[in-house]
């Protein structure tokens, strides 16, 4: 890792709402923009079957090292004018341990574009944010970030013990078995998924740079194993708090819950910083840090920074729709928006911070109206099927499906369809085809809205990511940011 560390590192947040634009807008302040890298292959499909304004998607895939995938993408997927508005979107394969040709190409390719837009017209870093929880489709995507220059790689939501090894061997173009997670597993059971680069890049031209592996972490005892016992190296660790939004950490020991039902955090899960400034490696906090105070003192307790994510979440350069952007701001300005760390939300279990939102999955009625379909897949788990095959099920799809292959019934209780719920939140929410309902969002942001608060006095609710940046570093003594064009959105 280089010593020109970033102070602020925007935040990965749900699908496509750390998206391209945010991330480069960031980036572009001199500090560290991060692009999600969740569900990026159905991202990609569903903008191209919208018809690609602006068209930036194709743009990136005439710089895909295979023009032969690129064009077989286009051929798939786009619609020239876009598709009628409630026709259903065409669904991708669904991800496996042996997932097809096409979505391979497909997961590669979304993973490249979504990098190399963010990274077009500037040379600072940019980095992608993965989800541990979501083994299968990440492994392939890697490559795509990867093949794009990423810059750094940051993923928490589990142990990513392997991942360090696997962003080395990629660097080479190298086939990776990666172990998978496997419920009803015997203790002596090993099953892997491979993936062999010059399956779609068949005559890679050199060695790709290694980006920086930022391990996202909540105690101080699971960083010191990452840093000791992961595949390669770890370059540093954000440590995240049960504040911060989307998928938090459960509690450590016995989960309790409070009189809302939410877990209650303690003692224990307060992170030993001094332990990490003993471990050598930059380390930034995240959850409610997101304003200038909190920035130094991070700074004075040792952290190379801070990672900020809700005030990026509701700036114009992100991508979450704007009409939901402007109901969560106005609440926001009212103070009025309440949020519920959730503890069965997420077919992940992780607890999983949502927005009290009118119209969306945080209502029970709403919720309770949506008829259960997995159609995306992307939170399934793995499982060992009595033929010693891999299956796949997930706690929120039909109830009698996941208890059929061997799920529990109490498992399937108030879980909902994030996979569904958080691509709608970025505007391509699906028309089921069958019942015609259309998918409901479901958003996640952190506790803390103070900063968002004191931008929207001044600025109006619509503010940019750069005055974010600019307003946390502004007590901090920096070189003054570089002028610079407004980023474009995109859908």
């Amino acid at each position: 890792m280089t010593e020109d560390r970033p102070r602020i590192i925007q935040g990965g947040m749900g699908v496509a709402v750390s998206n391209w634009v945010l991330a480069r807008a960031v980036a572009q302040t001199g500090q560290l923009g991060v692009v999600s890298g969740t569900v990026l292959d159905t991202v990609l499909a569903r903008r191209l079957q919208l018809g690609d304004e602006g068209g930036h998607m194709r743009r990136a895939l005439a710089h895909f090292p295979d023009q032969d995938i690129a064009e077989r993408i286009l051929a798939d997927y786009f619609i020239e004018g876009g598709k009628d508005p409630d026709a259903p979107f065409k669904l991708i394969p669904l991800a496996s341990v042996r997932p097809s040709k096409r979505l391979v190409e497909l997961t590669v390719a979304a993973n490249f574009c979504e990098v190399w837009l963010a990274k077009e017209t500037h040379n600072r870093p940019i980095g992608i944010n993965y989800l541990e929880k979501l083994q299968i489709p990440n492994l392939v995507g890697f490559y795509g970030a990867l093949l794009a220059g990423v810059d750094y790689v940051l993923m928490g939501a589990g142990i990513p013990i392997q991942i360090p090894g696997i962003l080395d061997k990629f660097s080479q173009h190298e086939p990776v078995s990666m172990r998978l997670t496997v419920e009803d597993a015997d203790p002596d059971d090993v099953f892997t998924m491979d993936f062999n680069p010059r399956d779609v890049i068949k005559h890679p031209e050199a060695p790709l740079k290694r980006p920086d592996f930022i391990a996202i972490v909540a105690s101080h005892t699971l960083a010191l194993m990452l840093a000791t016992k992961a595949t390669g190296r770890v370059n540093g660790f954000v440590v995240e708090g049960p504040t911060a939004g989307g998928h938090n950490a459960p509690p450590r020991g016995k989960v309790q819950l409070n009189d809302r039902g939410e877990p209650i955090y303690g003692e224990r899960d307060v992170p030993d910083l001094d332990k990490m400034c003993e471990l050598g490696l930059p380390f930034w906090l995240a959850g409610s840090y997101g304003q200038p105070d909190r920035l130094r003192e991070a700074l004075n307790r040792g952290a190379a920074g801070i990672q900020a994510g809700t005030v990026f979440a509701l700036s114009q350069d992100s991508g979450l729709a704007p009409d939901l952007k402007e109901r969560l701001l106005r609440k926001v300005q009212e103070g009025t928006l309440e949020m519920f760390t959730d503890p069965v939300a997420s077919p992940s279990g992780f607890p999983f911070k949502v927005a009290e939102l009118e119209d969306t999955l945080s209502e029970l009625p709403a919720y309770e109206a949506r008829p259960r379909i997995c159609d995306l897949g992307y939170l399934r788990r793995a499982y060992k099927k009595p033929d010693g095959s891999v299956g796949y099920r997930c706690p929120s799809e039909p109830v009698a499906h996941y208890v059929a292959k061997g799920g529990k019934l109490e498992d399937t209780e108030n879980r909902k369809c994030l996979c569904n719920a958080l691509v709608a939140n970025v505007g391509l929410p699906q028309h089921q085809p069958k019942t015609g309902y259309l998918e409901h969002p479901l958003v996640t942001l952190g506790e803390d809205f103070s900063m968002v608060k004191q931008i929207i006095a001044e600025y109006g609710l619509r503010y940019p990511a750069r005055e974010v940046v600019r307003r946390m570093l502004a007590d901090i003594e920096e070189e003054p940011l570089p002028h610079l064009e407004m980023a474009e959105s995109v859908v």
